[in-house]
């Protein structure tokens, strides 16, 4: 008896090894139809049994590696350049295999909502999407997903663009990848990994958080949130019970239950967790980001906390400083009288992440925005600026990619004197006449400013400024802005004075 106990217990044992045996699998960014990066040694990973030998095959070569320990494995390809599509194969103890891979461009979108916003939403978005028939294209929407540890997955596919593919994508990501397809000639992959209505920090990586004592509040108040969750919910709960009990219809609307931690969008790292962690260490050539609405209170914060996200994908993808290319706010809500402006803070952030780390650039957005709708339509312009900056810098085409830059002031008696780069063949004014300009003394109050163009110079007065020190431009929430260049691109909002402003102590 005993003896067919312990034959049936190892018959058992046996049976669930060879169950328990792993398939050969490759990371979830892995698919069909996908776009490997061109001119990289791309890396391809996955899982299988601890020890199990891997073969990579790809465009005629042959990669083999050993899944270590814990069973990870990973092989690198050797650069390719754009050719017919590829199929990849990857065998163990079984076999996958990948069709229609191309290879050329990748480029990874992500940001809040309106780089979230769809192309079937935007302005021209019905004929766009007519029109987008790009099989040399292909699109990968990252599924939302919270996390507070780095997940190896995620949820999503690749699709080659076309009229049933493209209306639910990102319009930005969108209008800039078909100009770089149109322009470049090379396949292109674009990468969807945005979520609305979420802060930068929910975006870094946690290393870059937790090594900066200027985040501090950002992890405290992450932590106050997980603490005070539970009473939150009861309180909820409660005022939800008593509003039923008295049949209270409006307060039954108007009560809101709190989102759990492990649903929250907007606590630290979450979403680098969950949306960004598990693509690394795929090759992108870039990343196009448009966020900043939800920490635009913070603006002198995001001086710093913009270029540690940034710092934070750049080291986790491996690939070292890829281009990263911003959208700076567009005009959006009430201009404040006392000159006060969350919005121009955020832009000044902005762009000062130029200074701060290499190969950033900014796509300027005035003149696209919607002073009464956070999510202005205008998404094709937004995609066609940010393909310029692509193209110029990182890919040495000779086009014109920015509007007019500030350079330098001189006070000339009661006239200030402002030289630009970036003149695009000179400057000019995109209306009726010259506005978005204002003029300080040394009492340190901004005023509107009466400007002309004089050449490649703008020169700024106002009649009660005798002496002034002091000039900004496009420094409200919904600026007018009218200077350009005759390349017809805005000229970036700027101060030329490094007074406190507002956010300064906003943490």
């Amino acid at each position: 008896m005993k003896l067919n106990r312990l034959l049936l217990v190892a018959s058992i044992v046996l049976w669930a090894s060879v169950f328990a045996s792993a398939d050969v699998q490759c990371a979830s960014i892995f698919g069909d139809h996908m776009v490997v990066q061109r001119d990289a040694h791309v890396p391809v990973w996955g899982t299988a049994d601890a020890g199990e030998e891997v073969i990579v095959r790809a465009g005629g070569q042959t990669k083999t590696t050993q899944a270590d320990s814990s069973g990870k494995w990973m092989v690198k390809l050797d650069p390719m350049q754009p050719q017919d599509p590829i199929a990849v194969e990857i065998s163990g103890k079984n076999k996958i295999e990948l069709h229609d891979v191309l290879v050329g461009d990748v480029w990874l979108c992500s940001g809040q909502s309106n780089m979230e916003f769809t192309l079937r939403q935007a302005d021209n978005g019905s004929e766009a999407i007519a029109a987008a028939e790009h099989p040399n294209i292909r699109l990968f929407t990252v599924g939302h997903k919270v996390s507070n540890a780095s997940v190896d997955s995620v949820r999503g596919k690749w699709e080659a663009c076309s009229p049933d593919t493209a209306p639910n994508f990102t319009a930005v990501g969108y209008f800039f990848g078909s100009n770089l397809h149109k322009d470049l000639g090379v396949p292109i992959g674009l990468i969807e990994s945005c979520w609305g209505g979420t802060l930068a920090e929910a975006w870094t990586a946690p290393a870059f958080l937790e090594d900066d004592a200027d985040f501090a509040p950002i992890l405290e108040r992450g932590r106050k949130y997980v603490a005070e969750y539970p009473a939150e919910l009861a309180r909820f709960e409660e005022a939800q019970a008593k509003a039923k009990a008295e049949n209270n219809a409006q307060e039954l609307r108007r009560l809101r239950k709190p989102a759990s931690p492990d649903a929250n969008p907007n606590l630290p790292s979450v979403l680098y967790n969950g949306m960004i962690a598990p693509l690394e260490p795929f090759v992108i050539k870039g990343a196009i980001w448009y966020q900043g609405e939800s920490n635009a209170n913070r603006g002198f914060q995001y001086r710093k906390l913009l270029p540690a996200m940034i710092s934070s994908w750049r080291k986790n993808f491996g690939e070292g400083d890829f281009p990263f290319l911003i959208v700076q706010l567009p005009e959006f809500g009430r201009n404040n009288p006392s000159g006060v402006s969350d919005w121009a803070e955020l832009r000044e952030a902005q762009w000062l992440t130029v200074t701060r780390l290499p190969h950033v650039g900014v796509a300027v957005a005035m003149g696209l925005g919607d002073p009464a709708d956070i999510h202005p339509k205008k998404k094709e312009e937004v995609g066609r600026r940010l393909a310029l900056i692509a193209e110029k810098t990182v890919y040495g085409k000779d086009v014109i990619d920015s509007g007019p830059v500030y350079k330098s002031m001189q006070i000339d008696g009661g006239a200030v004197r402002l030289s630009f780069d970036e003149l695009g063949g000179g400057l000019e004014t995109h209306g009726q006449k010259l506005e978005g300009f204002t003029i300080a003394g040394e009492d340190k109050k901004f005023v509107p400013a009466d400007a002309k163009i004089d050449g490649d110079v703008v020169i700024v007065e106002a009649q009660s400024v005798t002496h002034p020190v002091a000039v900004r431009y496009g420094w409200e929430n919904s600026p007018t802005c009218t200077l350009y260049n005759k390349a017809r691109l805005p000229a970036a909002p700027f101060r030329t004075d490094d007074w406190p402003i507002s956010s300064e102590n906003a943490r």
